[in-house]
């Protein structure tokens, strides 16, 4: 078993990681958060302590390099994404060149440098977690 060094107590690591979070539970609803609009792609993003939960729609149609890039400030996407989609097809191409689609019920796990698009007739609706602000200013 690991332990911490705490002083005079020890500690399990799982205790240790445990004392990182806020003991209470929290609560937010996304539907009451207003949303930040880029051309064809929204989000709402509800705070919780140390993490931020958004949910992002791709419009019918929409692209991050057409919609974000300009408000970005970069020509990809620099962020990292952990999210899982819950409608819609999402389409991303990497700086290699490397195409994935990400549908329904897929988790998707992004590094910083891709564009991604809305594929189809449908819009596409995900829900990202993140740790701290990995947001462009509000």
């Amino acid at each position: 078993m690991l332990y911490a060094d705490c002083g005079e107590h020890r500690r399990t690591c799982e205790e240790d990681r445990v004392s990182e979070y806020n003991p209470a539970m929290q609560k937010a609803h996304l539907a009451d958060v207003e949303s930040d609009v880029h051309g064809l792609i929204s989000k709402r993003t509800a705070e919780l302590d140390g993490v931020a939960v958004t949910e992002v729609t791709f419009g019918v149609g929409a692209k991050w390099s057409n919609d974000l890039k300009d408000y970005a400030g970069t020509d990809l996407c620099q962020l990292p994404h952990v999210a899982l989609v819950l409608a819609g097809t999402l389409a991303v191409r990497m700086t290699d060149g490397s195409e994935e689609r990400f549908s329904a019920g897929d988790v998707m796990l992004l590094p910083p440098g891709h564009d991604a698009w809305s594929e189809g007739d449908e819009a596409c609706t995900f829900v990202e977690f993140s740790r701290g602000n990995d947001y462009y200013g509000s």
